[in-house]
């Protein structure tokens, strides 16, 4: 092959959520959508809030096209980075800067800007199983290795013994995802004070500080009056990477930021190097969508869709057997297989034509998760197909 070595996998492997979607529609065509439950893809079901419209629609009207859609710092416009800051800090009580923050083409973006700062190669990045897959792929693109925690099964709280276990001299970052997909799990404030103490721990062991990425792209996602704890304020060297496809359902728009916080060990060199990886990898974020945000901070999405469908899918398939943990945040059920041949529950499950994501995609085998940022009405008439599904495991046992 032509291409780099390392890249030669993640073309081969492609991503199974991705290959499932696009199963699903196979199935439909044969089936009729209305019989096809496609739980796999993490796609907001409820629109963007209407000020995200009159948002555009004013700007376009009332603002310069050439300021519109021309350049800016690569950074961001000052005053959507200043709006952030203010939002934050009056959210959060923290001390940011304009300067702190780094606009970016959504959450992935601001990822792969961070471990192109930091990895030389083979330098090692942790994440905690299960994991977003995705960062397998982001890792191994910027040269790294990506080491995984094994997942505490029991809470699916960060299992800080085998975070101690795995840090080595060439761990450089852990990625901290909260709320997580795909369990939809809080790591609560406990956790993460645990963390900052491990990584005290492991730093005075390697020599050399390691920074978190904390992943939040479902922060607004938070049901039955759980709180997300604030990551700055638990773990000294944190990097916010947040994104707006899941708070304001635009996934497509690609609008996200960094927010480096002020207490990090070598704050000034990490937020300078920031502003070139982002103009290396992306220039900048998108300039209709900066605008946009900066006057839709304060929106909210519509949580009591994606709550009734917790709740709803929660609910029938406990009493059906199953067990899940029911979600503290997020869209997404984690559901334990019924039976020790995991695949044969996920194939078994698409013959019912139920479409669920095998967990070991997300370092975590034995599981499955269900999306359920779909339409009530799906999850409705997927109840039946469930009944079969619970039916059949009983079966195979």
């Amino acid at each position: 092959m032509v291409i780099a070595k390392r890249m030669e996998p993640l073309v081969t492997g492609s991503s199974i959520i991705r290959k499932l979607f696009e199963e699903g529609k196979e199935m439909a065509k044969k089936v009729g959508t209305e019989n096809v439950y496609d739980y796999s893809l993490g796609n907001p079901s409820v629109p963007a809030p209407d000020a995200v419209k009159s948002s555009i629609i004013k700007i376009l009207d009332t603002e310069d096209p050439l300021f519109v859609h021309g350049y800016m710092s690569n950074s961001g416009y000052e005053e959507v980075r200043q709006a952030v800051a203010d939002n934050l800090n009056e959210r959060f009580q923290w001390q940011y800067k304009m300067e702190d923050i780094i606009m970016t083409v959504g959450a992935a973006s601001g990822i792969n800007d961070i471990l192109n700062l930091f990895l030389d190669s083979g330098d090692e990045v942790v994440v905690f199983a299960p994991f977003f897959g995705e960062y397998r792929n982001y890792v191994i693109t910027a040269g790294g290795v990506l080491k995984a925690v094994p997942a505490d099964t029991e809470t699916f709280q960060i299992n800080i013994d085998g975070l101690d276990a795995v840090i080595t001299e060439k761990t450089k970052l852990i990625i901290v995802n909260n709320p997580n997909n795909p369990t939809g799990v809080i790591y609560s404030g406990d956790t993460l004070d645990q963390l900052q103490k491990a990584l005290e721990r492991a730093e005075a062991r390697i020599g050399h500080p390691l920074y978190v990425i904390s992943d939040e792209p479902y922060r607004e996602l938070v049901y039955d009056d759980n709180e997300l704890p604030f990551m700055p304020a638990h773990v000294k060297n944190c990097l916010i990477v947040y994104s707006f496809s899941k708070s304001l359902s635009l996934p497509g728009e690609r609008i996200g930021y960094i927010a480096v916080s002020p207490k990090m060990d070598y704050y000034e060199e990490v937020k300078a190097g920031l502003i070139t990886t982002n103009r290396i990898c992306s220039v900048n974020a998108p300039s209709l969508m900066q605008l946009v945000i900066k006057e839709c901070l304060n929106e909210r999405p519509q949580i009591e869709v994606y709550d009734q469908n917790r709740k709803m899918l929660y609910d029938h398939l406990t009493a059906l057997g199953f067990e899940c943990l029911k979600p503290q945040g997020a869209f997404y059920l984690f559901v334990k297989s019924p039976i020790e041949d995991y695949a044969a529950f996920v194939e078994e499950g698409k013959k019912q034509h139920i479409l669920m994501v095998d967990a070991s995609s997300f370092g975590c085998p034995g599981y499955v998760r269900l999306a359920y940022c779909v339409s009530p009405e799906m999850i409705k008439r997927s109840f039946p197909a469930f009944e079969r599904l619970a039916e059949a495991c009983k079966a195979m046992r």
